[in-house]
């Protein structure tokens, strides 16, 4: 099984679409309305946007997406993975890590701090993950303010 790890540029509008339908699939979200192409297509042009797939057989498996943050605090930026989802079936393959290596490997070619990402204490599954990959658990609460 050969696994191509490509970081999306400006014409891979397709790929973008092919991993949030993914996202929608493995994070179960109910009643959800896939963005306009536009939209998207807007988010592949941001320098502080950063989507990473992982692809077999041209069908997206797996992928993430990561946002630079500027510090206030040093001259460099800090990176949040927002989301990061593989198929059920290719789950336990190494291609979360592999996706989680590559953002790495491309945030420290840009000097970039550090990289960050938040989990659920209630899903096992993803501590078990970022633990395994080399993250440092840290203990914080996140609060969340809905806007009307």
């Amino acid at each position: 099984m050969e696994i191509e790890y490509k970081k999306l540029e400006i014409e891979d509008l397709s790929c973008l679409t092919e991993l949030i339908k993914l996202y929608e699939e493995v994070f179960e979200m109910e009643d959800f309305t896939l963005p306009a192409a536009q939209y998207l297509q807007s988010l592949l042009e941001k320098e502080t946007v950063i989507f990473y797939a992982a692809i077999i057989n041209n069908k997206v498996v797996g992928g993430l997406t990561a946002h630079i943050l500027p510090s206030t605090y040093f001259p460099s930026s800090e990176v949040y993975i927002y989301d990061l989802a593989v198929e059920t079936e290719f789950q336990r393959k190494g291609i979360g890590r592999q996706l989680i290596n590559s953002l790495k490997e491309y945030c420290a070619s840009l000097r970039l701090k550090e990289v960050f990402v938040q989990a659920d204490l209630e899903d096992q599954h993803a501590l078990d993950f970022y633990q395994a990959t080399g993250g440092i658990a840290e203990s914080v609460v996140h609060f969340s303010y809905k806007l009307k």
